[in-house]
């Protein structure tokens, strides 16, 4: 139990201090799933979400704010989570209605290995990208971040975001060529976080 209050909690978190991060999650793990259960009414999304919520609270911990409300910021990270992750699942729903034929016919000329050796080629094209435009790129794209989020975490403006996002896209355009699109589809739906 923290004893020195809400700030003195805040500043150890924000100190790396382990136990105050499991005394964080021992306190507000069951009463967070239990909002996110009824947001969405979905045990394992809502876990999901859940472990979203600590993981990013670690990660981020350094910019938690001691004058705000701890739990206010708990709860609205849970909803900004439960709202990414309905979008995301919207999105893969037209992606792949979008994308369906094309993916059909790739998927379907293509064994497991060939594949296999596409995506392979997508994550060496995507590791090969500016150092910068990578780093921004893989926390869009494969961890589900906001360009907001993203602005906040690397201390950058969002137009920053934006324009290596496109950079990126422009590079992996002009080495995959046309299929690039499906490529990027593919590879990011396997490995986004399920």
């Amino acid at each position: 139990m923290y004893s020195g209050g809400q700030e003195d909690f805040v500043q150890r978190l924000k100190d790396g201090d382990e136990r105050a991060f499991m005394y964080l999650v021992d306190k507000y793990h069951q009463r967070l799933y239990s909002y996110c259960l009824a947001l969405g009414n979905d045990h394992s999304t809502s876990e999901d979400i859940v472990q979203n919520v600590f993981i990013k609270t670690w990660h981020f911990r350094k910019k938690l704010n001691p004058e705000f409300s701890f739990q206010g910021f708990l709860y609205k990270t849970a909803y900004n989570e439960f709202l990414m992750e309905y979008r995301r699942n919207k999105k893969v729903i037209l992606l792949e209605h979008t994308h369906y034929s094309l993916l059909n016919e790739v998927a379907g000329s293509l064994d497991e290995e060939a594949l296999e050796r596409m995506i392979e080629q997508v994550t060496a094209e995507i590791q090969k990208l500016p150092k910068k435009c990578r780093e921004i790129f893989t926390l869009s794209k494969r961890e589900g971040l906001t360009n907001m989020e993203i602005s906040d975490y690397l201390n950058i403006s969002i137009k920053t975001v934006e324009a290596h996002i496109t950079q990126a896209f422009s590079i992996l355009r002009q080495k995959l060529g046309d299929k690039y699109e499906s490529f990027l589809f593919i590879f990011f739906s396997r490995t986004m976080p399920e």
